[in-house]
């Protein structure tokens, strides 16, 4: 949620903003119920103010007839006000929360995801002599993809993973905990991009799977029944990527400066309704309604959190480039960057069957849009309060990840190559 006194103070550069992302909203209704709002607190205070005197005169001795009539004039006139102004709370909280977070200056101006800005393409995609074969066709040739019992047991775009795919899948996390886990090489990292940070290692957590609807909603996140599962009867929503009980983690606290940044890495079993997705996507694994995922969740001050952003994309890089997979590091433009985020970076990785380039990691960088809205704040060391700034970045989506390394290190035969730097997770076994 933005600050209103931003949006009061910049409403031409917050009404481009939508703009720019294709969201509609009345930023001048927001603004008009905005005044509305503040006449009738500040009316509403005074009454507060008038029946506490009165209150005070009452308890000071035996009181007349006339204050018993001015304090029952002031409790009438006092309900009155607040019972008229919760129309207008609840407007203006819908509009108010519906407003986009304003795009950092240097995200490229787009309509949609076609105009997102190719930064750089890095690796040199692999030539085979013969017709690579797809995800799903490698995993029904090495029977480690099945699909069609998925689908008699749970409905489409379920499936059962099975035997050395799964301890690949394994083998992966493994390699992220270790990596994230090690601080010179965040150090490493940190030094080759010239950042101003902490080399703190990432902590790992396993999330809730759930997230209540008031938490969800503050997130930015919560995308409605058309995309998010939900479970009515408990008024909870099945968790549609780790970051989403990740950012909700610290709702309603205030940190120490000293604790920051927190940096975590959590790996989780998410699960969307992907409606509207169709042919290719709907083959294979890359595009599942449940689907494992290792996501990095970062909460920092705001001197430090386009740093961090700027740390998350390079770790990112890191991890597909310990895979020797081909990429592409794009920039996304204000139409696809979504609601919430100031800034937003994903990395595609090459897959040979489909001839292109894929969306296989996301970066968001939400400034203090979210922690606004989850009043998580941090407290600095001068004593000051405010919101922290948070950032999420893919380490992993573990199906994208496994289909991109099938693809790219598949064989004639049908065998798959292990890259090198899992192998020594999968007991140095070079071929599955």
């Amino acid at each position: 949620m933005i600050d209103i006194q931003f949006i009061r103070d910049n409403a031409e550069a917050v009404k481009q903003a939508a703009k720019h992302k294709n969201i509609a909203i009345d930023i001048d209704k927001l603004l008009e119920l905005d005044h509305k709002r503040r006449e009738s607190l500040q009316d509403i205070e005074k009454l507060r103010k008038a029946r506490n005197e009165t209150a005070a005169q009452m308890k000071n001795g035996q009181p007349s007839p006339e204050l018993i009539a001015e304090g029952k004039r002031i409790k009438e006139s006092l309900s009155e006000l607040e019972a008229a102004l919760e129309p207008t709370e609840h407007e203006y909280q819908s509009i108010l929360r519906r407003v986009p977070n304003v795009p950092l200056d240097f995200v490229p101006v787009g309509s949609s995801e076609d105009d997102n800005v190719v930064q750089k393409t890095v690796g040199e995609v692999p030539k085979f002599e013969f017709k690579p074969k797809s995800d799903a066709e490698l995993g029904q040739l090495n029977d480690s993809i099945d699909k069609e019992r998925a689908a008699k047991v749970a409905g489409a775009r379920f499936a059962y993973i099975k035997g050395e795919l799964v301890q690949m899948q394994f083998a992966i996390i493994q390699f992220v905990l270790q990596t994230l886990s090690d601080e010179k090489i965040i150090q490493k990292i940190i030094d080759d991009q010239g950042l101003n940070l902490k080399a703190k290692p990432f902590v790992p957590v396993l999330p809730p799977a759930m997230v209540k609807t008031e938490p969800y909603e503050a997130s930015g996140r919560l995308d409605a029944e058309e995309v998010t599962y939900k479970l009515s009867q408990d008024e909870l929503w099945m968790n549609a990527s780790a970051e989403h009980s990740m950012c909700t983690m610290y709702m309603n606290e205030t940190l120490d400066e000293s604790q920051l940044p927190i940096r975590y890495i959590a790996y989780a079993t998410s699960f969307r309704r992907e409606a509207g997705s169709y042919g290719k996507d709907t083959e294979g694994i890359f595009r599942m309604h449940q689907f494992d995922k290792i996501e990095m969740e970062v909460f920092s001050t705001s001197d430090t959190g386009l740093e961090e952003h700027k740390l998350l994309v390079a770790i990112q890089e890191y991890l597909v480039q310990q895979l020797e997979l081909p990429y592409q590091l794009i920039q996304k433009c204000t139409a696809d960057i979504g609601k919430p985020n100031a800034q937003g970076v994903d990395i595609n990785t090459w897959m040979p069957a489909q001839g292109e380039y894929r969306e296989t990691h996301t970066a968001d960088y939400m400034t203090d849009y979210q922690a606004r809205s989850l009043k998580t704040k941090v407290k600095r060391s001068n004593g000051e309060l405010e919101f922290v700034h948070t950032n999420d970045a893919t380490a992993f989506a573990l199906g994208r990840i496994l289909k991109a390394i099938a693809e790219n290190y598949q064989q004639e035969d049908g065998s798959i190559l292990v890259p090198k730097v899992l192998r020594p997770f999968m007991g140095g076994k070079e071929k599955i």
